[in-house]
């Protein structure tokens, strides 16, 4: 977990998370942007969207960031602007028909009302930047490759939002836009002036893009019957509002979510759903690549192709050229190493007879599981000397042998994997080192081999490797992008004494940085494969969510927590070795199966023995 102050997003009061506070401060966002009281907000899984004066979001994560707000708040600001400034009725009363028409019909009316926005308030455009680049990278528009993936609709919006507004195309679509600009410019150049001078006005914007859809001629364009269609929504309406119509399938008041889509989309892709027997229609629900994923023209996604590419994407890692795996004392000067020991030990000093206590009580316990047990009456093995005296009694007994059972308790390894993040430091970490030394010595006395290790980074924000992604020309989706440094404290066949004076260097100022937690669990993983007990036990001690600012900046905000997850299930599922994790102040049960959290690290060393305690319990 990154130091907090940077990036973490403050609370309202004490008795507040952040995560309530996050959701009280968007409503009330949306209400000053919609400039309506009535307008609530809920939050559910999936894209935005919207449902008469009700908008939906995506639920903030537990401990928001500022680029997590940035991406809420974006959405939650189209949605506002579109209840502000976009009549759905007059939308609808112009609708081209034909489903390329339509989608960039749609596509440029939230253009129209984030131009509004963005020129009104610097803060809304810098918002709806955030969110839009999140939606584009989650939707793989920087994989595409050639023009047919891209949905047309999507390129001229973006062609149009920098035309109206001034505002970049997001990074990750730039290259997508791309294929499209020369023939987008050669087309609607003529356009461009009428769609400005007309941004204010709805109507005459709405005629304008008409001519704009009929100038690019992507398919044979159908001019629909305003009146007809007024006819048919005063038909269709419920409790005195405009109701949807039945072709287009669109909602009473579309609004659209992070990605700028209306929900008269959204309604004809519900409507052809419950035609095929596969929806009930419902909630408005913001889908990617939405109208891109339907039959009918040459600009449209293969269905599944792109639009779930990014889901499925595997982790990967712009270059290990920089990254390090290092012993403790390499980083450290001798001298050096013994202060900061010292320094760990007087810190502490108050503590340790506690944990010591509690050392104890777990070596009772496990030296109480290997008490010895031997299978008697057999044939071969060590001669049962117990028994010789009735082979004296009575010579026509024959010899008596036994062997000793075997124990699983006895081939047994623990690695303890420490979180090195900037937000460990001070008591935090200070209490982990202590920890682990001591159930090191403890287990140690046990027969049980321990290895502690620690994962941080070389550098705050990337490091070598983000300057050689920027020497490189700065190249989209470069996956994770920050120098690894993972320490190895003490290793499983080293001897306690020898490797104590080492977990002082987690005192070492300067050390702890940045936190990426699924390279270094399966770093931690890997190494127990190769150990030749039976028995592998990894325990990670950690407090909060992996972050990396260099890395979430050019990826999804939620690329590592992702890999975290897959290394995790990938570790319960798939392997031997046996996992478990102790959670400093933060929650991290919604990660790991067997996995408990601490408020505060004065728990943290029975914590430890608690669950180490359970783990052997289970096993036997």
């Amino acid at each position: 977990m990154a130091e907090r102050g940077s990036n973490d997003v403050p609370l309202g009061g004490t008795d507040e998370t952040p995560a309530e506070f996050v959701k009280r401060t968007t409503q009330a966002v949306v209400r000053a942007m919609a400039g309506r009281a009535d307008v609530s907000v809920n939050y559910a899984s999936g894209q935005p969207g919207v449902r008469g004066t009700t908008v939906r979001l995506p639920p903030p994560p537990r401990q928001p960031h500022l680029a997590d707000l940035a991406k809420l708040r974006g959405a939650a600001d189209a949605a506002g602007l579109r209840l502000r400034f976009h009549d759905e009725t007059l939308h609808q009363t112009l609708m081209p028909v034909g489903h390329d028409a339509k989608d960039i019909y749609n596509a440029l009316a939230q253009a129209r009302v984030e131009a509004i926005g963005a020129r009104i308030m610097k803060g809304v455009a810098l918002n709806l930047d955030a969110s839009l680049e999140a939606r584009y990278h989650q939707e793989g528009y920087a994989a595409m490759t050639e023009r047919s993936q891209v949905p047309l609709s999507e390129a001229v919006r973006l062609v149009l939002r920098e035309k109206l507004a001034g505002q970049q195309v997001p990074p990750s679509a730039r290259q997508a836009v791309g294929y499209w600009r020369d023939f987008i410019e050669s087309k609607l150049s003529a356009h461009y002036g009428k769609l400005r001078d007309r941004l204010s006005d709805q109507e005459g914007f709405a005629r304008a893009v008409r001519d704009a859809i009929a100038a690019l001629d992507v398919e044979p364009f159908e001019e629909a019957d305003p009146d007809a269609d007024a006819d048919q929504q005063e038909g269709e309406s419920q409790g005195g509002e405009s109701g949807p119509q039945e072709e287009k399938g669109s909602d009473q008041r579309g609004t659209p979510g992070a990605d700028g889509t209306s929900d008269a989309a959204m309604g004809e892709a519900e409507s052809m759903e419950a035609q095929e027997g596969e929806g009930q229609g419902g909630d408005p629900v913001m889908m990617p690549g939405h109208g891109s994923e339907q039959a009918g023209g040459s600009a449209r996604q293969t269905p599944g192709a792109v639009a779930n590419e990014p889901s499925e994407k595997p982790y990967t890692v712009f270059t290990t050229a920089y990254d390090q795996t290092v012993e403790a004392p390499d980083l450290c000067e001798p001298d050096e190493l013994v202060r900061l020991r010292q320094q760990l030990d007087q810190q502490l000093q108050h503590l340790q007879g506690v944990v010591a206590k509690l050392a104890n009580r777990l070596q009772r316990k496990l030296m109480a599981k290997q008490t010895r047990a031997w299978n008697f009456d057999l044939e071969e093995g060590l001669l049962d000397a117990g028994r010789l005296a009735r082979i004296i009694a009575n010579p026509t007994h024959s010899l008596s042998f036994k062997q000793e059972r075997d124990t699983d308790f006895r081939d047994t390894v623990v690695s303890l994997l420490i979180d090195n993040s900037g937000s460990m430091r001070g008591r935090p970490i200070a209490v982990a080192a202590m920890s682990a030394d001591i159930l090191a010595r403890t287990l140690e006395r046990c027969g049980v081999k321990v290895e502690v290790l620690g994962f941080t980074t070389k550098a705050w924000k990337g490091g070598q490797s983000r300057e050689k992604w920027v020497a490189d020309g700065k190249p989209p989706m470069p996956g994770r992008l920050n120098d690894l440094r993972h320490i190895i404290y003490k290793s499983a066949d080293a001897p306690w004494r020898r490797a104590r004076k080492n977990l002082g260097l987690m005192l070492k100022e300067g050390l702890l940085k940045e936190n990426i937690d699924g390279e270094a669990l399966m770093w931690a993983h890997n190494r127990l494969l190769g150990r030749p007990e039976q028995r592998r036990i990894v325990m990670v001690i950690s407090d909060g969510a992996p972050v990396d600012d260099s890395t979430l900046s050019v990826n999804n905000g939620s690329y590592l927590e992702r890999h975290l997850r897959e290394a995790i299930q990938f570790i319960e599922t798939n392997s031997p070795v046996e996992l478990a994790a102790i959670g400093i102040g933060h929650d991290v049960t919604r990660y790991y199966r067997r996995a408990v959290t601490i408020s505060d690290a004065e728990e943290l060393g029975g914590t430890m023995m608690a669950q180490l305690t359970s783990l052997f319990d289970e096993q036997n």
